[in-house]
C-alpha cells in the first residue's frame, strides 16, 4: 500500500513537472513572437515628453516655497518683469511669484504660470494655486517666492496665520497652461519710447504665457518685419536710429509651442509714451 503511495506521487510530481515544462515552453515561444513581431497595436507608453514643459498631475515636482511683501498683498508691488501695478489687478489679482534664476531664465520666464500646491505643514489646505512669474529672487535657492496673498492661499482658511508664521512650506509644483478668459494680449507702451526707439511691456498671453521672439511691422504696406530685443523682462524694445513709420503690427511667438500671434495695426498713429494698447483676442 505504502509502495502504490510513493510510486504514484512519484508518477504525479513527474506529470505535474512535465506539464508545467511545457508551459514555459509555450510562454516563452509566444513572447518572442510577439517581440518579433511589429503590430500597430503594440505601442509602448512614451515615459518622458520633450516637446513641452507643461505637465499633467503625475508629472509635478517638489520644492521649497516663501513668500515676501504685504501678507495679502502682490510681493513687490511690481517686479523684474516690468508688469508694474498690473500684478495686483484683475485678472492677475496678485496671485504672483518670483522665480529663482532657474524659473525666471533672465526674464524668459516671465509671464509663465505654475500651480503649486503646499504639503509640508499642517496648515497646507492640499488644493492648488496657480500663479504668474512677474518677478526674480536673484538669492533663491529653491524655485518659488510668493506674494503674501499666494502663500495665503495655500493654507487652511482658518490656519492662514500658522502657514505664513511657518514662512517655508514644502510643495509640489507643475509648469501649467496660462488662462486670461476674454482677456486680450495687452501692449504697454514704456515712459522711455520715443519716435526713434519703441519699447512695450507685453501682459496676459494666454497658452504659453512667456514669449520667444516679438516683431514688429511698420505702417500699412510694408511686408517687412523686425525684430525687437527683449530689453528687460517682458520689456521688448526697437532701437531702430531712425523716425519709426505708425501704425505697428505686432507679431508674437511662444517659446515651448511656438504658436504665433498677429496684432495688426495695434499701434496706431500719434501713440504716446505711457498708453495701453489691446489686441484682438489672444492665443487660445
Amino acid at each position: 500500500m505504502n509502495t502504490y503511495k510513493e510510486h504514484n506521487s512519484c508518477e504525479n510530481m513527474t506529470f505535474t513537472l512535465g506539464h508545467a515544462f511545457s508551459r514555459i515552453l509555450i510562454f516563452v515561444g509566444s513572447l518572442s513572437i510577439l517581440l518579433s513581431t511589429r503590430s500597430s497595436c503594440f505601442k509602448p507608453k512614451k515615459l518622458v515628453t520633450i516637446t513641452s514643459n507643461f505637465s499633467s498631475d503625475l508629472d509635478s515636482s517638489s520644492s521649497l516655497a516663501t513668500w515676501y511683501g504685504p501678507s495679502e498683498g502682490d510681493g513687490s508691488e511690481g517686479g523684474a518683469c516690468g508688469y508694474g501695478k498690473a500684478v495686483g489687478l484683475p485678472p492677475i489679482n496678485s496671485m504672483i511669484s518670483a522665480g529663482s534664476p532657474f524659473i525666471f531664465q533672465e526674464g524668459k520666464g516671465c509671464g509663465s504660470c505654475y500651480q503649486i500646491k503646499c504639503t509640508g505643514n499642517s496648515a497646507c489646505s492640499g488644493n492648488p494655486v496657480t500663479v504668474v512669474i512677474t518677478d526674480l529672487c536673484p538669492e533663491c535657492s529653491h524655485y518659488f517666492d510668493l506674494s503674501g496673498k499666494a502663500f495665503s492661499s495655500m493654507a487652511i482658511s482658518s490656519q492662514v496665520d500658522k502657514l505664513r508664521t511657518a514662512g517655508k512650506v514644502a510643495v509640489e509644483y507643475q509648469r501649467v497652461a496660462c488662462n486670461y478668459p476674454g482677456v486680450p494680449i495687452t501692449f504697454r507702451v514704456d515712459p522711455g519710447s520715443n519716435q526713434q526707439y519703441f519699447a512695450i511691456v507685453i501682459e496676459y498671453e494666454d497658452g504659453d504665457g512667456d514669449l520667444k521672439t516679438v516683431e514688429l511691422k511698420e505702417g500699412l504696406g510694408s511686408a517687412n518685419w523686425e525684430a525687437m530685443q527683449r530689453s528687460w523682462g517682458a520689456v521688448w524694445k526697437l532701437d531702430k536710429g531712425a523716425s519709426l513709420r505708425a501704425p505697428f503690427s505686432i507679431r508674437l511667438t511662444t517659446i515651448e509651442s511656438g504658436k504665433i500671434f498677429v496684432a495688426n495695426n495695434v499701434i496706431p498713429v500719434g501713440w504716446k509714451p505711457g498708453q495701453i494698447f489691446r489686441a484682438v483676442g489672444n492665443f487660445n
